[in-house]
């Protein structure tokens, strides 16, 4: 199984995002601290961007100089309250530290009742300036909390909020809206996803339009690096059981973090723990276990060396490998992983995306299709630190190829589909920011900055659209990609014209039905635009003159990017690639059943048209030779084409079953 990576991003290694300035905050951080007096602020960074010590840096400028009386940081989870510890600031430029007092740190172990009550104590106390605690623990206090003025003057920060959601039961989404409306608390929200993940927004876009929003890429991130050249999304597909194919598929000289398939999914053998036992089976001969750390040694099948594997998957001791992780064995008294020579991969189930800091890790190998954008963002967040000891960060998922007599082709092929989608949006995410404006004059040329020139491309004529363009795309890709009709679309590899005048604008009416058809066309012109962009190559060649010229190949076409039109690039599909992806590594027998099906499900017919429609369509090959096109612009031959396709269905599925 070569690698043949879908994507392939590479890197300036510039050293932006890990320098820091005369105040000690990295780039990301002070992009934030600018927007300090901002009431309600939203932070969108990737994993190990420093949003912990972004917050401390805006929490304590609110204490010292905006009013704030109390400052509470809710965390997902107690692990990840780890990260806004007490912090030295000073020593780097700032003017105070960031000092938690114990009793406020409501993420150490104690009763969750006790807590509850702490945190309520804290609003009503003059004492106490900042308070650390869950999602859970702040939204049972709310829930006792009689009054909403109870947080005035309180700033309240939600770390890792793609958590949240609005129709949780946990309330903590309306909690925050009710608290916005009816108190002068400041409110702060960070996420490392870009995506607001499968379930409802966590806010009203009336809500959402309230916080002022700072945004700081994963190319930034990425591009800023010291070390890391470049990052990869792979996809190897298999059949029958994963774990025949695992060996093929790892890579003993990376360091690994394996991700098996959710018991629940279909990829998974119900059997964890055996499922533990053939990888390691996979990666070679188990030498010995360390009963202090829980850490196995495995020597290499591939080159002979001693491998350290950590098991977070067994419950057996994984607590001993937990606190190896985290450096924090008997308090330090025996060595945790602490350099690139200490672990070399780390085998887990649902753990190991958030709560813990692996930065020498190179691969994150995923078994099955996360179901979740923000799922894979966390996994990619594992191995997209900066370290010296790789230049190249690789995302590969093992995705299992339907068989063309399998019943569930269908479900596999859509679990295919949504794998090579979400690289795709990973893609748009992980490639530099670029600003589409429209082209008014012919003299006008492309200035060699991220301002791409588009002939007849509309400008947004409202402010709604004006910010779902600036601020919304990430979001509306991850929609239109998981939106059913687009991925059979992709599937059957429509027409451009019925992606992009069809099955685009419908996602965008489905998600703002206030907008105006004018307004959905103006979005849907920057989606395409940008999607097709973003994934187009760029090549360039000098002039007999010694004149640059800079050419964009989309699709099979090259154009010079002083003649981008957007009629041009509205006749490319813009998810052709996962459908080329999709049909370079499944054989063709399987392409026709996928297409099949899915023409077969494109009309209700009933049995008296199938028959009318079928006769139909022998009149019509006798006449003209050839047989119905389901792409007609003439509506009864394209019923012809999709009836054929049923009938040819029906008749498949009847073989099948004798």
């Amino acid at each position: 199984m070569k690698d043949k990576n879908v994507v392939e991003v590479n890197y300036h290694q510039t050293g932006k995002s890990t320098n820091t300035n005369e105040l000690g905050m990295r780039e990301m951080q002070a992009r934030v601290y600018q927007h300090r007096n901002s009431q309600y602020l939203l932070v969108k960074a990737p994993p190990a961007s420093g949003k912990s010590r972004a917050l401390m840096f805006v929490a304590l400028d609110k204490l010292a100089n905006q009013g704030i009386k109390k400052v509470i940081v809710a965390v997902p989870e107690r692990s990840i309250g780890r990260s806004f510890k007490n912090t030295e600031l000073v020593k780097y430029g700032f003017y105070e530290d960031w000092k938690v007092d114990p009793q406020y740190d409501l993420t150490l172990p104690g009763g969750d009742e006790s807590k509850v009550q702490k945190l309520v104590d804290f609003l009503n106390s003059p004492e106490g300036r900042i308070l650390i605690c869950t999602h859970a623990t702040l939204r049972f206090a709310y829930e006792k909390v009689a009054d909403d003025h109870a947080f005035d003057n309180t700033m309240v920060a939600i770390d890792e909020f793609h958590h949240v959601s609005s129709n949780d039961s946990s309330v903590l989404g309306t909690a925050l809206k009710n608290i916005m409306h009816n108190s002068s608390a400041h409110i702060m929200a960070m996420t490392g996803s870009y995506f607001r993940g499968d379930s409802e927004p966590i806010l009203s876009p009336e809500d959402e339009q309230l916080f002022d929003k700072v945004t700081y890429t994963y190319y930034e991130q990425l591009d800023g690096y010291q070390y890391l050249k470049s990052f990869g999304i792979d996809y190897k597909f298999y059949q029958g059981s994963y774990l025949d194919a695992l060996p093929d598929a790892i890579d003993t000289t990376k360091k690994t973090i394996i991700h098996i398939p959710s018991i629940n999914s279909s990829e998974s053998t119900k059997d964890k723990y055996n499922e533990v036992d053939a990888i390691f089976d996979a990666i070679g001969n188990l030498v010995d276990r360390d009963d202090k750390t829980g850490i196995y040694t495995i020597k290499s099948k591939q080159t002979g060396k001693l491998l350290k594997v950590a098991d977070l998957v067994n419950e057996d001791g994984r607590e001993k490998v937990q606190a190896f992780l985290r450096d924090d064995i008997d308090n330090g008294k025996v060595r945790g992983l602490r350099g690139p020579d200490d672990l070399d991969m780390i085998i887990a189930l649902n753990m190991a995306k958030e709560g813990f800091d692996w930065p020498w890790a190179e691969q994150a190998l995923t078994i099955g299709y996360r179901h979740s954008l923000t799922e894979i963002v966390q996994i990619i967040g594992r191995v997209t630190r900066d370290s010296s000891n790789k230049t190249h960060a690789q995302f590969t998922n093992m995705i299992e190829q339907p068989d063309a007599k399998d019943d569930a082709v269908q479900y596999a092929v859509n679990q295919i589909l949504k794998a090579i989608t979400a690289s795709l949006l990973m893609e748009q995410v992980l490639a530099p920011e670029i600003h589409l404006k429209r082209k008014n004059h012919k003299s006008d040329t492309h200035s060699g900055d991220a301002d791409i020139l588009i002939k007849g491309l509309k400008e947004p004529t409202t402010k709604r659209t004006q910010s779902i363009i600036e601020n919304d795309l990430p979001d509306l890709k991850a929609a239109i990609l998981q939106d059913q009709d687009v991925k059979n679309g992709i599937a059957a590899n429509v027409d451009a014209e019925v992606m992009n005048k069809e099955l685009i604008p419908k996602v965008i009416m489905t998600r703002y039905p206030d907008l105006s058809n004018d307004e959905v066309d103006q979005v849907s012109q920057y989606v395409v635009a940008d999607t097709v962009l973003r994934h187009a190559k760029v090549d360039s060649s000098v002039d007999q003159e010694g004149n640059t010229n800079e050419f964009l190949k989309m699709a099979d076409k090259f154009i010079n990017v002083n003649d981008l039109d957007i009629n041009l690039i509205q006749s490319i599909n813009p998810f052709q690639r996962a459908y080329d992806v999709m049909s370079q590594n499944i054989d063709s027998n399987t392409l026709r059943i996928i297409e099949r099906s899915i023409d077969a499900k494109k009309y209700d017919f009933s049995d008296e048209e199938l028959m009318q429609l079928f006769m139909n369509a022998k009149v019509f090959v006798e006449k003209t030779g050839r047989r119905p096109d389901k792409n007609s612009n003439n509506e009864e031959e394209v019923r012809m084409a999709y009836a054929l396709a049923k009938l040819s269905d029906m008749r498949a599925r009847r073989n099948e079953n004798r």
